[in-house]
């Protein structure tokens, strides 16, 4: 069972997401339900420890199993959703993953999967580009730019 709870017109989510970087990008997503990019990632069931939700959640969306190199952020949000009108209070832990032993690398700049009945088309942004897209959440559209340089993978050896 998801931890998430809805109340009238207000949901609460514990939620996982990956940050996936490479060259000063970050792979982020779409799908024909949602106006806006959002990151890889879902929601913790009850019980499921977050690093295990993350792998998970990964697996399904992408088909790759990935590692965590670490955990960036933790978010708490509050947000009126655009799909379904609810206020949100969100919390998430944000992972920055090791994609080094996957495929994602060759499937270019954007690529579709499906999960179930819906396809997801992922795309890679550059950080800069952020600032004029339709992406949550909001924050990582400055906070990306205060990694340090080690967590920007770069990929010109590859």
């Amino acid at each position: 069972m998801d931890i998430s709870f809805e109340t009238r017109n207000e949901k609460f989510n514990y939620r996982v997401c990956a940050i996936i970087l490479k060259d000063g990008r970050i792979l982020a997503m779409h799908d024909e339900r949602s106006p806006y990019y959002y990151l890889p990632g879902g929601r913790v069931k009850l019980g499921e420890r977050a690093e295990d939700a993350i792998l998970r959640e990964v697996k399904e969306e992408l088909g790759v199993a990935v590692r965590i190199t670490r955990p960036l952020w933790l978010n708490q949000g509050f947000f009126k959703e655009d799909v379904d009108g609810l206020q949100y209070h969100e919390i998430c832990i944000y992972f920055l993953m090791d994609i080094s032993d996957t495929d994602l690398l060759s499937k270019g700049d954007r690529f579709f999967l499906w999960e179930g009945t819906h396809q997801n088309t992922f795309e890679w942004l550059k950080f800069e580009q952020l600032e004029h897209e339709y992406f949550y959440p909001v924050f990582i559209k400055k906070a990306i730019f205060h990694l340090p340089h080690s967590f920007v993978i770069r990929t010109e050896y590859e």
